[in-house]
């Protein structure tokens, strides 16, 4: 006989009985209760019998439980102490689950990663809470961590900024850092029914793959650049630029690289590709 699995409400009401859990709005906890979400998080993370995973923010283990029975090894980071003995129960079958009680963005993940998967290459999977998003996403990318692939549940709105284009009043200085390092999409769409307890907007699913070659440029100053253009995002570049005065660009020379570039004076930030930021950002 096969048992329920994670996301049937039934055995969400038993182990939030059984456990006397409450969910904590300070930790943004908005557990996954569909099953068809969390398999398509499942494929569009294209999760193999080889894999090894490291996924943050388990929950109940919902979706941990469909990544166990799917890779090689799953290492979960959670924050929230009192989801040990719950996970411990709900994931009491599996001799593939490791657990780690710990705030991720606080804990050594290189450390972890190279003890806990031996130099074998992995891919990291989370239900990302809504308050922390952003911050986690960028650490990870800076990090480093010689994973192969990222796949984040994140309100939509934020699935939104991801993938913007130019010209795009969700297009900013996150697409830009996004853009710079990965090649991204939006795999899946989540309701907030989808969500115990229900959320009060919609949900996404973002896939991000690591760019394997980047444009050579230096890379603080770029990032100064875009941050300029976008914290006065309603001035021209000529004037959101040559205001920041940690960057120190004169007008006139600043007018002389956007000629030499083909770009009007009077564009803004959001007018910009990220080819023309870096070509922006070497010239000047």
């Amino acid at each position: 006989m096969t048992r329920d699995r994670l996301y049937s409400p039934k055995v969400i009401k038993d182990v939030l009985d059984r456990h006397g859990f409450r969910f904590s709005k300070g930790l943004g906890q908005n557990f996954l209760i569909d099953g068809n979400i969390v398999r398509a998080i499942r494929q569009a993370a294209d999760i193999t019998k080889d894999d090894y995973v490291l996924e943050i923010g388990p929950g109940f283990g919902t979706l941990t439980e469909e990544l166990l029975l799917h890779a090689k090894k799953v290492v979960a980071v959670e924050i929230d102490q009192r989801l040990t003995s719950v996970l411990a129960d709900t994931l009491s079958g599996f001799d593939n689950f490791k657990l780690i009680n710990e705030d991720i963005m606080k804990l050594d993940v290189q450390a972890l990663v190279e003890e806990e998967f031996e130099g074998q290459s992995f891919k990291i999977v989370a239900n990302l809470p809504y308050y922390i998003t952003t911050p986690i996403i960028t650490s990870l990318i800076e990090a480093d961590l010689g994973e192969t692939s990222m796949t984040f549940m994140v309100q939509k709105e934020v699935a939104d900024r991801i993938v913007a284009g130019p010209d795009n009043k969700q297009y900013g200085s996150l697409t830009l850092f996004i853009d710079y390092y990965t090649d991204a999409n939006i795999a899946v769409l989540a309701p907030k029914s989808v969500f115990m307890p229900q959320p009060k907007v919609d949900s996404a699913v973002v896939h991000l793959v690591k760019n394997q070659t980047r444009p050579q440029v230096d890379e603080e100053k770029l990032f100064r650049l875009i941050h300029a253009g976008f914290n006065q995002r309603r001035k021209t570049i000529m004037n959101s630029l040559t205001s920041d005065k940690s960057l120190q660009i004169d007008k006139s020379r600043l007018e002389g690289v956007l000629h030499d570039l083909n770009l009007p004076t009077n564009y803004r930030a959001e007018n910009l590709k990220l080819e023309d930021f870096i070509n922006i950002c070497k010239k000047i």
